[in-house]
């Protein structure tokens, strides 16, 4: 009995310790202005937060070289906007100055900065993840501890954002390649293909698990240990890319198999309908049979999955792609008519799976508009409402209720993250820019414009020393969970831990002041805010794929840099291309698009940076006897293209 109460009080120190350090981080972060540590994007929106500062009060951003003052402005609901601040200095630093807090750090402003220091890390996590080198016999003995991904199953959906990711901005992965591709592939693709090749061997894996948090199936039925219905989700994805950008890398037998497998099984395992109650849970969050869960049934994988297999069959001889349309639009029309924005079952409290969701819709708009049901659109404009109804406050983050800013009873690291990829893909498709804004504010939210002023990642040496942690950032996340059952201490871009509910400010709290009562952490103990998870960081690859959305352009220009669709033959003219792809500040960068002259085979077409750091890419090209030329970039639903029509 006395050696309980001594181990109680020992737990109690510990927890006490744990909180007077997280509050007294909150309090020193709050005493200085707040900015997205690493940088902003030239031509994006910018915002810090200067809590606890009255509307009106002035603020001026100087140059961290020279002291000079190159911006002013003035603080509205404890937060300063500087988006009209574009210096074509790339290089310097600036910091942001408010009287009576401590200045921010330095920062950059540059063409694509957020993208270009975080797009490698954001695959490395999943290289570094992975629960074994050897897709086929990846530890079968515990697959859940050492499946695609450590500590995630097959639900962890891979390939379905790999493929998505590589086919936003394939020119900028060709600059990887000597890591898994052998220096004959993109590193991606190579990644992509593994996990492929996993789904594949493990189609019917039903064996032991290291842990589950419950299982799987339906209510007297036969219980699932393991996903495996998944793995046919994660093929989808390849089968579809085999027919856009994998063709040179996958073989045409190993895609008729991964096909063939799909085609045999897709309904056996329910992925042509939306499955509905079938992950029972013992977690004190979420515990029972699940409606929606983010171990493998969110609202909108079958979605994306049915789709995948349309833009495959459709280029299939035999193929019958109308069925997969159809399960397409069936499980779209269920997510109009049944998702609820008020029901925390289909919103925040799935955590990591609610991305998916709003992803899927904006996916079908993306590729294929014309067959998505009615009212998808709509349906997709009044999430957005809600969202932007929830981001109120300094720091643009979407709390759950009038009391509640982050979830009481668990962490929110798959929120913030992969909310800004749903914004950015609404706000595209939608034509509202005030929700790309909002997009941007949850990818600084990660960067540090948090109340703890600290990147969500843990910053340690290891990383550091790995190349495996963001350029700019000061400010780690303080806690990492090295070994939990995700090992992730040695995996490089990982997402650690997020602010909790208690963290957050109240509007009436002073900043020394003790922590309000109105916080309503239910967790018990601070460790569980920091824990990383490969389906946290895959909702951030998701934000920087549809980024990508707004940023990327083709188009042609004549001479005088006029854009053009029509011009006479054996006219010069000039393709004009803006992506992510300015990767070295110092120098002129290359990239590539896709060209076709009518009947003509597709061809890669060489682009140049128009000048060091500028994000524009051109190359000069006169069209010959073909009346239409079409320069793309990007696959599937994140193609761009333009079109020429050659006058004869």
């Amino acid at each position: 009995m006395l050696k309980n109460k001594f181990i109680t009080r020992i737990v109690i120190f510990i927890l006490l310790f744990a909180a007077n350090q997280s509050i007294s981080a909150q309090q020193s972060a709050l005493k200085r202005v707040l900015v997205n540590q690493a940088g902003y994007n030239s031509g994006e929106s910018k915002r810090f937060v200067a809590w606890g500062i009255a509307d009106k009060t002035g603020f001026e951003i100087v140059s961290a070289t020279t002291g000079k003052t190159v911006f002013k402005g003035i603080i509205k609901n404890y937060s300063g906007d500087f988006s009209l601040f574009n210096p074509v200095d790339h290089v310097s630093e600036y910091i942001i100055k408010v009287n009576g807090l401590q200045s921010s750090v330095p920062f950059k402003i540059a063409p694509f900065y957020l993208e270009l220091i975080s797009s490698k890390l954001a695959y490395d996590f999943f290289v570094d993840v992975r629960g074994s080198t050897d897709p086929v016999h990846s530890n079968e003995a515990k697959v859940y501890g050492g499946g695609p991904s450590r500590d995630c199953g097959a639900y962890g959906l891979e390939t379905v954002f790999e493929t998505m990711f590589y086919a936003s901005n394939p020119a900028l992965f060709d600059n990887w390649k000597n890591e898994m591709g052998e220096g004959k592939m993109p590193d991606l693709v190579a990644l992509i293909l593994w996990h492929a090749e996993f789904a594949y061997n493990h189609i019917n894996y039903n064996g032991p698990v290291a842990e589950r948090h419950g299982w799987l199936g339906y209510k007297d039925s036969a219980k699932m240990n393991y996903d495996y219905w998944n793995t046919l989700d994660q093929l989808a994805a390849v089968c579809a890319a085999y027919h856009s950008f994998l063709k040179p890398y996958l073989s045409a037998e190993k895609y008729q198999a991964y096909r063939k497998v799909c085609l045999e099984k897709w309904t056996a395992y329910d992925r042509h309908k939306v499955v509905r109650y079938w992950t029972y849970s013992t977690k004190w969050v979420d515990s029972g049979y699940q409606e929606f869960n983010e171990m493998g049934n969110a609202f909108g994988q079958s979605v994306f999955s049915n789709l995948f297999m349309y833009l495959c069959e459709k280029n299939e001889a035999d193929g019958k792609p109308e069925q997969f349309l159809k399960w397409a639009q069936l499980s779209a029309e269920d997510i109009i008519k049944n998702w609820d924005f008020n029901n925390p079952r289909h919103m925040w409290w799935i955590r990591n799976a609610e991305h998916i969701t709003p992803q899927a819709l904006a996916f079908f708009l993306l590729t294929v508009p014309d067959k998505a049901p009615k009212g998808t659109k709509e349906k997709l404009t009044a999430w957005a409402n809600h969202i932007s109804a929830k981001t109120t406050n300094p720091w643009q983050y979407r709390v759950h209720n009038d009391t509640e800013r982050a979830h009481p009873k668990t962490k929110e690291l798959g929120g913030a993250p992969a909310l800004g990829g749903s914004l950015f893909a609404a706000a595209y498709l939608l034509n509202q820019p005030q929700l790309r804004e909002l997009a941007w504010s949850q990818v600084n939210f990660v960067f540090g414009l948090n109340p703890l002023g600290a990147h969500l990642s843990n910053k340690s040496k290891e990383r550091v020393a790995l190349n495996g942690y963001w350029e700019g950032v000061e400010y780690g996340w303080p806690d990492s969970h090295p070994n939990g059952y995700g090992q992730l201490g040695l995996v490089r871009g990982t997402l650690d831990g997020t602010p909790l509910d208690k963290d957050f400010p109240r509007m009436n709290q002073k900043v020394d002041g003790k922590m309000a009562d109105t916080a309503t952490d239910k967790i018990g103990k601070n460790a569980y805010a920091t824990e990383g998870w490969a389906i946290s960081n895959r909702g951030w690859m998701a934000t920087l794929t549809f980024s990508s959305l707004h940023s990327t352009a083709i188009y042609f220009v004549n001479a005088a840099g006029k854009k053009i669709t029509h011009v006479g033959k054996l006219k010069k003219v000039f393709i004009r291309l803006k992506a992510p792809l300015n990767l070295h500040p110092d120098k002129v960068d290359e990239a590539w698009v896709e060209l076709k002259e009518e009947d003509a085979p597709t061809i890669k077409y060489q682009l140049k940076e128009t000048g060091p750091d500028t994000g524009t890419f051109s190359a000069a090209y006169t069209p010959g006897q073909f009346h239409k030329v079409t320069a793309s970039y990007g696959y599937s639903g994140f193609k761009k293209q333009a079109v020429l029509e050659v006058k004869k």
